[in-house]
Protein backbone atom coordinates (compact mmCIF):
# COMPACT_ATOMS: atom_id res chain seq x y z
CA UNK A 1 0.00 0.00 0.00
CA UNK A 2 1.24 3.46 -0.91
CA UNK A 3 0.18 6.71 0.70
CA UNK A 4 0.31 10.37 -0.22
CA UNK A 5 1.88 12.85 2.19
CA UNK A 6 0.88 16.52 2.02
CA UNK A 7 3.08 19.17 3.65
CA UNK A 8 2.27 22.87 4.07
CA UNK A 9 5.31 25.12 3.58
CA UNK A 10 4.32 28.46 5.11
CA UNK A 11 7.37 30.49 4.11
CA UNK A 12 7.30 29.29 0.50
CA UNK A 13 3.51 29.48 0.22
CA UNK A 14 3.33 25.97 -1.23
CA UNK A 15 1.99 22.48 -0.61
CA UNK A 16 4.42 19.61 -1.18
CA UNK A 17 3.02 16.25 -2.27
CA UNK A 18 5.17 13.24 -1.40
CA UNK A 19 4.56 9.56 -1.94
CA UNK A 20 5.23 7.07 0.85
CA UNK A 21 6.23 3.83 -0.84
CA UNK A 22 5.84 0.76 1.35
CA UNK A 23 8.56 -1.79 0.74
CA UNK A 24 11.97 -2.94 1.89
CA UNK A 25 12.92 -0.31 2.66
CA UNK A 26 10.06 2.20 2.80
CA UNK A 27 10.87 5.48 1.10
CA UNK A 28 9.56 8.99 0.45
CA UNK A 29 9.65 10.61 -2.98
CA UNK A 30 8.56 14.03 -4.21
CA UNK A 31 5.51 14.01 -6.49
CA UNK A 32 4.61 17.68 -6.93
CA UNK A 33 4.78 21.16 -5.42
CA UNK A 34 1.68 23.38 -5.58
CA UNK A 35 2.40 27.14 -5.43
CA UNK A 36 0.13 30.14 -4.88
CA UNK A 37 -0.75 29.53 -1.21
CA UNK A 38 0.95 32.38 0.70
CA UNK A 39 1.58 31.70 4.41
CA UNK A 40 -0.22 28.35 4.21
CA UNK A 41 0.27 26.72 7.60
CA UNK A 42 -2.75 24.45 7.88
CA UNK A 43 -5.17 22.51 5.70
CA UNK A 44 -7.95 19.93 5.94
CA UNK A 45 -8.48 17.00 3.57
CA UNK A 46 -11.73 15.49 2.29
CA UNK A 47 -10.29 12.32 0.78
CA UNK A 48 -13.68 10.92 -0.23
CA UNK A 49 -14.44 14.03 -2.30
CA UNK A 50 -10.86 14.48 -3.48
CA UNK A 51 -10.52 17.99 -2.05
CA UNK A 52 -8.08 19.92 0.13
CA UNK A 53 -9.05 23.10 2.02
CA UNK A 54 -5.90 25.18 2.52
CA UNK A 55 -5.52 28.36 4.57
CA UNK A 56 -3.65 31.26 3.02
CA UNK A 57 -2.91 34.87 3.95
CA UNK A 58 -1.55 37.69 1.81
CA UNK A 59 -1.57 41.51 1.94
CA UNK A 60 -4.95 41.32 0.21
CA UNK A 61 -6.41 39.30 3.08
CA UNK A 62 -6.91 35.81 4.47
CA UNK A 63 -8.63 33.05 2.55
CA UNK A 64 -9.45 29.36 2.38
CA UNK A 65 -8.52 27.87 -0.99
CA UNK A 66 -10.33 24.75 -2.19
CA UNK A 67 -8.11 22.46 -4.27
CA UNK A 68 -8.97 19.35 -6.24
CA UNK A 69 -6.74 16.39 -5.33
CA UNK A 70 -5.91 13.84 -8.00
CA UNK A 71 -5.08 10.90 -5.77
CA UNK A 72 -3.57 8.86 -8.59
CA UNK A 73 -1.22 11.58 -9.84
CA UNK A 74 -0.82 13.27 -6.44
CA UNK A 75 -1.42 16.72 -7.92
CA UNK A 76 -3.53 19.62 -6.70
CA UNK A 77 -5.53 22.15 -8.72
CA UNK A 78 -7.25 25.27 -7.37
CA UNK A 79 -11.04 25.23 -7.63
CA UNK A 80 -12.25 28.20 -5.59
CA UNK A 81 -10.97 30.76 -3.10
CA UNK A 82 -13.13 32.18 -0.30
CA UNK A 83 -12.13 35.18 1.84
CA UNK A 84 -12.23 34.62 5.60
CA UNK A 85 -11.97 37.18 8.43
CA UNK A 86 -8.47 36.27 9.65
CA UNK A 87 -5.48 34.04 9.02
CA UNK A 88 -6.34 30.48 10.06
CA UNK A 89 -4.15 28.63 12.55
CA UNK A 90 -6.00 25.31 12.38
CA UNK A 91 -8.66 23.87 10.05
CA UNK A 92 -10.82 20.80 10.70
CA UNK A 93 -13.37 19.12 8.47
CA UNK A 94 -16.59 17.65 9.86
CA UNK A 95 -16.69 13.91 9.10
CA UNK A 96 -19.69 14.29 6.78
CA UNK A 97 -17.77 16.83 4.67
CA UNK A 98 -20.48 19.47 4.98
CA UNK A 99 -18.76 21.96 7.30
CA UNK A 100 -15.28 23.34 7.81
CA UNK A 101 -14.16 24.61 11.20
CA UNK A 102 -11.30 27.04 11.71
CA UNK A 103 -9.62 29.09 14.42
CA UNK A 104 -7.31 32.10 14.33
CA UNK A 105 -4.64 32.52 16.99
CA UNK A 106 -4.10 36.19 16.17
CA UNK A 107 -7.77 37.15 16.04
CA UNK A 108 -8.84 34.94 18.95
CA UNK A 109 -11.91 33.79 17.05
CA UNK A 110 -13.29 30.61 15.54
CA UNK A 111 -15.83 29.87 12.83
CA UNK A 112 -17.95 27.16 11.22
CA UNK A 113 -18.45 27.47 7.45
CA UNK A 114 -20.84 25.40 5.30
CA UNK A 115 -19.40 23.62 2.26
CA UNK A 116 -21.31 23.16 -0.96
CA UNK A 117 -21.24 19.88 -2.87
CA UNK A 118 -18.65 21.51 -5.12
CA UNK A 119 -16.47 22.44 -2.14
CA UNK A 120 -17.31 26.14 -2.09
CA UNK A 121 -16.83 27.71 1.38
CA UNK A 122 -19.95 29.68 2.33
CA UNK A 123 -20.67 32.41 4.86
CA UNK A 124 -20.00 31.45 8.49
CA UNK A 125 -22.96 29.91 10.33
CA UNK A 126 -21.35 30.01 13.79
CA UNK A 127 -18.62 32.00 15.51
CA UNK A 128 -16.96 32.03 18.95
CA UNK A 129 -14.12 33.87 20.67
CA UNK A 130 -11.37 32.91 23.13
CA UNK A 131 -7.82 34.29 23.44
CA UNK A 132 -5.10 32.78 21.25
CA UNK A 133 -7.11 29.90 19.81
CA UNK A 134 -4.69 27.24 18.58
CA UNK A 135 -6.72 24.18 17.64
CA UNK A 136 -10.20 23.00 16.71
CA UNK A 137 -11.24 19.35 16.30
CA UNK A 138 -14.56 17.58 15.87
CA UNK A 139 -15.97 14.06 15.77
CA UNK A 140 -19.11 15.31 13.99
CA UNK A 141 -21.33 15.72 17.03
CA UNK A 142 -19.00 17.63 19.37
CA UNK A 143 -16.41 20.30 18.58
CA UNK A 144 -13.52 21.36 20.81
CA UNK A 145 -11.49 24.57 20.56
CA UNK A 146 -8.23 24.98 22.47
CA UNK A 147 -7.40 28.43 23.86
CA UNK A 148 -3.71 28.81 24.66
CA UNK A 149 -4.27 32.31 26.06
CA UNK A 150 -7.04 31.34 28.48
CA UNK A 151 -5.70 27.87 29.41
CA UNK A 152 -8.90 26.06 28.50
CA UNK A 153 -10.72 23.84 26.04
CA UNK A 154 -14.13 25.10 24.91
CA UNK A 155 -16.63 22.33 24.14
CA UNK A 156 -19.69 22.57 21.91
CA UNK A 157 -22.41 20.37 20.49
CA UNK A 158 -22.13 20.64 16.69
CA UNK A 159 -25.54 20.70 15.06
CA UNK A 160 -26.32 19.29 11.58
CA UNK A 161 -26.56 22.83 10.20
CA UNK A 162 -23.22 23.83 11.69
CA UNK A 163 -24.63 25.44 14.83
CA UNK A 164 -22.56 25.40 18.01
CA UNK A 165 -24.21 24.97 21.40
CA UNK A 166 -21.94 25.17 24.47
CA UNK A 167 -21.94 22.03 26.59
CA UNK A 168 -22.37 22.15 30.36
CA UNK A 169 -19.79 23.19 31.44
CA UNK A 170 -18.87 25.21 28.35
CA UNK A 171 -15.13 25.04 29.04
CA UNK A 172 -12.61 22.78 30.75
CA UNK A 173 -9.68 24.52 32.40
CA UNK A 174 -6.09 23.33 32.66
CA UNK A 175 -3.21 24.64 34.78
CA UNK A 176 -2.72 28.39 34.51
CA UNK A 177 0.18 29.29 32.24
CA UNK A 178 0.52 25.79 30.77
CA UNK A 179 -0.41 27.01 27.27
CA UNK A 180 -2.65 24.23 25.87
CA UNK A 181 -2.05 23.84 22.15
CA UNK A 182 -3.18 20.77 20.18
CA UNK A 183 -5.82 18.15 21.00
CA UNK A 184 -6.28 14.66 19.59
CA UNK A 185 -9.43 12.56 20.14
CA UNK A 186 -9.28 8.84 20.85
CA UNK A 187 -12.73 7.38 21.53
CA UNK A 188 -13.50 7.88 25.22
CA UNK A 189 -10.19 9.70 25.68
CA UNK A 190 -8.45 12.84 24.46
CA UNK A 191 -4.84 13.98 24.74
CA UNK A 192 -3.77 17.62 24.89
CA UNK A 193 -0.25 18.98 24.37
CA UNK A 194 0.93 22.12 26.15
CA UNK A 195 3.34 24.65 24.71
CA UNK A 196 4.68 26.34 27.84
CA UNK A 197 4.82 23.54 30.44
CA UNK A 198 6.05 20.73 28.16
CA UNK A 199 3.25 18.39 29.20
CA UNK A 200 0.63 16.12 27.75
CA UNK A 201 -2.76 16.09 29.48
CA UNK A 202 -5.07 13.08 29.38
CA UNK A 203 -8.79 13.86 29.44
CA UNK A 204 -11.76 11.50 29.59
CA UNK A 205 -14.80 12.04 27.33
CA UNK A 206 -18.27 11.09 28.58
CA UNK A 207 -21.06 9.85 26.32
CA UNK A 208 -22.12 13.43 25.55
CA UNK A 209 -18.58 14.50 24.71
CA UNK A 210 -17.83 16.43 27.88
CA UNK A 211 -14.16 16.44 28.84
CA UNK A 212 -12.67 15.91 32.29
CA UNK A 213 -8.91 15.95 33.06
CA UNK A 214 -7.52 12.65 34.35
CA UNK A 215 -3.73 12.93 34.58
CA UNK A 216 -0.78 14.98 33.34
CA UNK A 217 2.81 14.09 32.49
CA UNK A 218 5.85 16.21 31.63
CA UNK A 219 7.09 14.89 28.29
CA UNK A 220 9.62 17.59 27.32
CA UNK A 221 13.29 16.62 27.80
CA UNK A 222 14.27 17.63 31.33
CA UNK A 223 17.93 16.79 30.75
CA UNK A 224 18.48 19.67 28.31
CA UNK A 225 18.11 22.55 30.75
CA UNK A 226 14.71 23.68 29.48
CA UNK A 227 12.26 25.53 31.71
CA UNK A 228 8.69 26.82 31.76
CA UNK A 229 7.80 29.28 28.99
CA UNK A 230 5.24 32.08 28.54
CA UNK A 231 3.50 34.17 25.89
CA UNK A 232 5.93 36.54 24.21
CA UNK A 233 9.07 34.63 25.17
CA UNK A 234 11.82 33.54 22.78
CA UNK A 235 12.04 29.80 23.55
CA UNK A 236 15.16 29.18 21.47
CA UNK A 237 17.34 31.88 23.01
CA UNK A 238 16.00 31.42 26.55
CA UNK A 239 15.99 27.58 26.41
CA UNK A 240 12.30 27.23 27.26
CA UNK A 241 9.74 24.49 26.67
CA UNK A 242 8.12 24.84 23.24
CA UNK A 243 5.65 22.00 22.87
CA UNK A 244 3.74 21.63 19.61
CA UNK A 245 1.91 18.70 18.02
CA UNK A 246 0.37 15.55 19.51
CA UNK A 247 -0.85 12.26 17.96
CA UNK A 248 -1.90 8.83 19.18
CA UNK A 249 -0.68 5.50 17.80
CA UNK A 250 -1.28 2.08 19.34
CA UNK A 251 -0.46 2.17 23.03
CA UNK A 252 1.48 5.42 22.76
CA UNK A 253 1.07 9.18 22.54
CA UNK A 254 3.63 11.08 20.46
CA UNK A 255 4.48 14.75 21.09
CA UNK A 256 6.89 17.16 19.43
CA UNK A 257 9.09 19.71 21.22
CA UNK A 258 10.63 22.51 19.13
CA UNK A 259 13.46 23.89 21.27
CA UNK A 260 15.12 20.47 21.49
CA UNK A 261 13.86 19.36 18.05
CA UNK A 262 12.63 16.02 19.37
CA UNK A 263 9.58 13.76 19.32
CA UNK A 264 8.76 11.90 22.54
CA UNK A 265 6.91 8.60 22.84
CA UNK A 266 4.77 8.23 25.97
CA UNK A 267 3.44 4.81 26.89
CA UNK A 268 -0.19 4.48 27.99
CA UNK A 269 -1.37 2.30 30.83
CA UNK A 270 -4.78 0.71 31.50
CA UNK A 271 -7.66 3.07 30.85
CA UNK A 272 -5.49 5.26 28.62
CA UNK A 273 -3.60 6.81 31.56
CA UNK A 274 -0.20 8.36 30.95
CA UNK A 275 2.57 6.03 32.09
CA UNK A 276 6.06 7.29 31.18
CA UNK A 277 8.20 8.56 28.31
CA UNK A 278 9.75 5.44 26.77
CA UNK A 279 11.60 6.94 23.80
CA UNK A 280 12.78 10.20 22.29
CA UNK A 281 14.14 10.81 18.81
CA UNK A 282 15.70 13.74 16.99
CA UNK A 283 13.39 15.42 14.48
CA UNK A 284 13.74 18.03 11.71
CA UNK A 285 14.70 21.34 13.32
CA UNK A 286 11.80 22.99 15.17
CA UNK A 287 9.17 20.27 14.55
CA UNK A 288 5.84 22.07 14.66
CA UNK A 289 3.90 19.32 12.88
CA UNK A 290 4.01 15.60 12.20
CA UNK A 291 1.52 12.90 11.21
CA UNK A 292 0.91 9.21 11.82
CA UNK A 293 -0.19 6.80 9.08
CA UNK A 294 -3.62 5.22 9.44
CA UNK A 295 -2.13 1.85 10.44
CA UNK A 296 -0.05 3.57 13.12
CA UNK A 297 3.25 2.15 11.86
CA UNK A 298 4.77 5.18 10.11
CA UNK A 299 5.37 8.81 11.12
CA UNK A 300 6.34 11.74 8.89
CA UNK A 301 7.75 14.83 10.64
CA UNK A 302 8.77 18.25 9.33
CA UNK A 303 10.44 21.27 10.92
CA UNK A 304 9.91 25.00 10.65
CA UNK A 305 13.68 25.48 10.24
CA UNK A 306 14.27 22.47 8.01
CA UNK A 307 13.59 21.65 4.36
CA UNK A 308 13.56 17.88 4.91
CA UNK A 309 10.66 15.60 5.79
CA UNK A 310 11.75 12.53 7.75
CA UNK A 311 9.98 9.16 7.64
CA UNK A 312 10.07 7.01 10.79
CA UNK A 313 9.01 3.45 11.53
CA UNK A 314 7.16 2.98 14.84
CA UNK A 315 8.73 0.03 16.63
CA UNK A 316 6.80 -2.25 18.97
CA UNK A 317 8.47 -0.65 22.00
CA UNK A 318 7.57 2.90 20.89
CA UNK A 319 10.98 3.80 19.46
CA UNK A 320 10.92 5.80 16.22
CA UNK A 321 13.50 4.64 13.67
CA UNK A 322 14.33 7.04 10.84
CA UNK A 323 14.12 5.13 7.54
CA UNK A 324 13.78 7.77 4.83
CA UNK A 325 13.54 11.44 3.93
CA UNK A 326 12.55 13.80 1.13
CA UNK A 327 12.89 17.54 0.44
CA UNK A 328 10.06 19.96 1.24
CA UNK A 329 9.72 23.76 1.25
CA UNK A 330 10.71 26.40 3.77
CA UNK A 331 8.70 26.87 6.95
CA UNK A 332 7.07 23.42 6.89
CA UNK A 333 4.39 23.35 9.57
CA UNK A 334 1.63 20.87 8.76
CA UNK A 335 1.55 17.24 7.59
CA UNK A 336 -1.17 14.78 6.59
CA UNK A 337 -0.72 11.16 5.48
CA UNK A 338 -3.46 9.98 3.13
CA UNK A 339 -4.18 6.28 2.49
CA UNK A 340 -4.88 6.29 -1.24
CA UNK A 341 -4.19 2.71 -2.27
Amino acid sequence: MNELVLVANALDGTLSTLRLHRGIPDRLTVVAVTPGLPACGTFAVDLAAGRVYAASASPEGAAVVTLALDVEAGTLRELTCAPVPAKQTYLALAPDGRHLLGVSYGAGRGWVWPLSEAGVVGAAVAEFAYPNLHCVVTDGSVAYAVSLGADLVAQFALGPGGSLTPLDPPTVGVAAGSGPRHLVLDGAHAYLSTEFSGEVIHLRRDRDGRLAPVDTLVVAPLDQGLSHSRIGADPRSERLFWGADVHRTGGFVLTSERTSSTIATTALGPGGVLDRVVARVGAPEQPRGFAVSRDGRRVVAVGERSTTAVLYRVEDDGELTAIGEAPVGRGATWVEILPVG
